[in-house]
């Protein structure tokens, strides 16, 4: 049978496992919907039974996978998920052994074969993989997997040998439900537990492959699925191991296959997935509350996808992975309640948006890092990498055409470099300085990050637009036509509700309602197109935002709200980037056209000195080491990046890179998300 066929209920299990071990270690398999919340017992009366509430449910990113994973099988043992098997993003079977949390995972042990579309339960403190395929046959293998090596071992053999089953565990046995043997489909819920043969417990009403599959206490839920006439199915079925019975709770909104499912307190979110016809993937979460028999919609992905995995954690349902329309995706969320997830928003200083930027405050993400310095060489198409404490390059890749900028993810746990003409963005692992995959994008100049996470903002400026982007998938969510020419550099008002972009080849600026995601001004600047505006700054108290004109060969000072210039700050010759000091009380602008770079206080808006690099040069993009002592600059015209002191200001090192550096990044930075360029933390 086809791989992408296959795949997909193996990852929507391997998610649901994968989730639950993320959120709370439920010894189901695939299941884990932290959503539910139970009503207090009352204050005075006979006790009852407290009943579970839906709540509606929104995502929201919490990392990535290091590769993306669609149709692994999953399961949760202890604090981990264990990815097992599954298809890559080449569409080939894996025979890897996973260890995932929250922000990532490892792989820790291989499968005695490659195989996907397995099933997979926790028992005993053990992970258990049932069947799967290969893409030449099915398997009948029980395996067992041990999750603090990664060892696995054959134990046992299911009744037929099959693939495109789905599991869950109650108390102390998994039973696993329909699948394929490679000519028949099955209707069967397959009973295990270690020590014993595998054995048929129960029939379903019908042959059934991909279907979504979670326990909740004493029942196993069994919604939509593959149906052997070619369609998909919006049963939602209850298997009873007490009584043996199969019966049916209701109806899923629209047949689902290729789903995920995790429950909690007697509701069962069913999540994801798509129809019977492959890129009709849905966004959609229902919920079944097995009690009452009501099955309703309870909220939506951010971007729909089918063959994920989803699981209970710290009560919140974690999704992983699965295939959404760019394909293969490496996002690992939480869903959590509409009003828990306002609660979660993080809290802004609007007296110092840079409180939290300080000399190594490095977030857990971040201090995962390897100290480096990423140069994208514009003109060489490649990327340098510097050690900084030796002032020497260590790693250098190719990447596609016309490198502009190295931009850290909002959750700093990867770095993109945006190749413009190259029509692509190139994914780095920041723990290893190396490269991981290269995403279509088109005409990434530039990119930033909405301050919720949830989208990027790749700036199109070749193609006059804004592309606000899943910032984990990237698939498109809205492009933003803009009515300026070279729209290029952003920055973020301190209240984050709109940004303020500059546009350097009309010498305008324009503003962006994030909410509505709709341009909502455009400000000709003193000079008009013969004006040149690059980087945008943020004062550290929100009141005005700084704007470099290489023309003027000064800063314009904006008043973000009422949108107007409200002064001007001359620097020097071609001045172009704009780095705030660790402490926040001084910003650095660099002086491309002279060589050198100005110091101006926050407090005072007055120029303290400049430091002129010796022998002259073109400081570009850059920033400030995680401690604040040393600012890092791309020598644009010079083939060379300057270390410069911020304490004397004098050159610490010039260090030749490839043709045409540019929006060189130092990583990691302070802070606890990234807006995007080459680190703009808050």
């Amino acid at each position: 049978m086809p791989l992408r066929r296959i795949v997909v209920a193996a990852v929507a299990l391997a998610v649901a496992a994968v989730a639950a071990l993320l959120l709370v270690g439920h010894p189901a398999h695939t299941t884990t919907a932290p959503v539910v919340q139970t009503t207090p017992p009352a204050l005075a009366g006979p006790a009852r039974a407290r009943r579970p509430v839906i709540r509606m449910l929104t995502e929201r990113v919490t990392g990535s996978l290091p590769a993306p994973l669609q149709d692994p099988s999953a399961a949760v043992e202890g604090s981990r998920v264990m990815l097992l098997g599954g298809l890559t993003a080449a569409d080939t079977s894996s025979d890897g052994v996973i260890a995932a949390s929250a922000g990532g995972g490892r792989t820790i042990g291989r499968l005695p074969s490659a195989r996907h579309d397995t099933a997979a339960a926790a028992l005993g403190g053990s992970v258990y993989v049932f069947g799967g395929g290969n893409g030449v046959a099915q398997l009948d293998d029980i395996v067992r997997v041990e999750p603090a090596t990664g060892r696995a071992t054959v134990v046992g053999h299911l009744p037929a040998a099959s693939s495109d089953s789905s599991a869950a565990a109650i108390g102390g046995t998994a039973y696993v439900v329909g699948g394929y043997t490679g000519g028949r489909w099955l209707d069967t819920i397959v009973a295990w537990r270690p020590g014993s043969p595998a054995r048929v417990v129960a029939h379903l009403p019908h042959t059934l492959r991909y279907a979504a599959v979670a326990s909740s206490g004493s029942r196993l839920v069994i919604a939509g699925g593959s149906l052997e006439k070619g369609t998909a199915s919006s049963a939602v079925l209850s298997y009873t191991p007490a009584n043996g019975r199969v019966v049916q709770l209701g109806r899923l909104p629209a047949p689902t296959t290729h789903a995920a499912a995790a429950a909690v307190g007697g509701v069962v979110y069913v999540i994801g997935g798509r129809g019977s016809s492959l890129g009709s993937a849905t966004g959609r979460i229902v919920a079944v509350d097995i009690a009452s028999k009501r099955v309703r919609p309870a909220g939506s992905l951010a971007v729909a996808r089918s063959d994920l995995a989803a699981a209970t954690v710290g009560g919140s349902i974690v999704v992983v992975g699965g295939h959404a329309a760019t394909g293969t995706v490496a996002t690992i969320s939480r869903l959590t309640p509409v009003v828990a997830e306002r609660a979660l928003a993080h809290s802004i200083d609007l007296t110092n948006v840079y409180a939290h930027d300080g000399a190594n405050e490095l977030a857990p993400a971040a201090r995962a890092a390897r100290p480096l310095v990423y140069v994208p060489n514009s003109k060489s198409d490649t990327v340098d990498v510097i050690d900084p404490a030796t002032y020497k390059i260590v790693e250098h890749f190719r990447v596609g055409g016309l490198p502009q900028h190295v931009v850290p993810a909002w959750d700093l746990r990867t770095l993109y470099v945006t190749n413009d003409t190259g029509n692509s963005l190139t994914a780095i692992d920041p723990r290893t300085g190396k490269p991981l995959r290269t995403i279509p994008v088109d005409d990434p100049y530039n990119m930033y990050f909405t301050p919720n996470g949830r989208y990027a903002i790749v700036v199109a400026e070749r193609l006059h637009r804004l592309d606000f982007r899943d910032a984990h998938t990237f698939a498109l969510h809205r492009s933003v036509p803009v009515p300026c020419a070279g729209v290029d550099h952003i920055d973020f008002s301190a209240d984050e509700t709109y940004l303020i972009a500059s546009c350097e080849f009309s010498g305008q600026l324009i503003k962006v309602d994030l909410r509505s995601e709709k341009v909502v001004g455009v400000l000709d600047l003193p000079d008009g197109s013969s004006g040149m505006p690059q980087d945008v700054k943020l004062a550290p108290d929100g009141k005005i935002f700084y704007v470099a004109d290489m023309m003027a060969n000064g800063l314009y000072e904006i008043d973000g709200g009422h949108f107007k210039v409200t002064g001007f700050l001359a620097t020097g010759a071609g001045v172009h980037g704009l780095y705030p000091s660790r402490d926040g009380k001084l910003l650095y602008a660099t002086n491309r056209g002279e060589g050198s770079i100005s110091v101006i206080d926050f407090r005072t808006r007055k120029v303290l000195t400049k430091w002129r690099i010796p022998g002259g040069g073109s400081p570009d993009m850059g920033g400030v080491s995680a401690d604040g002592k040393v600012l890092w600059l791309s020598g644009r015209y010079n083939g060379v990046v300057y270390a410069i002191s911020t304490r004397t200001g004098k050159l610490l090192a010039k260090i030749p890179v490839g043709s045409g550096p540019h929006g060189l990044c130092v990583w990691p930075q302070p802070g606890r998300y990234s807006l995007g360029h080459t680190g703009i933390l808050r």
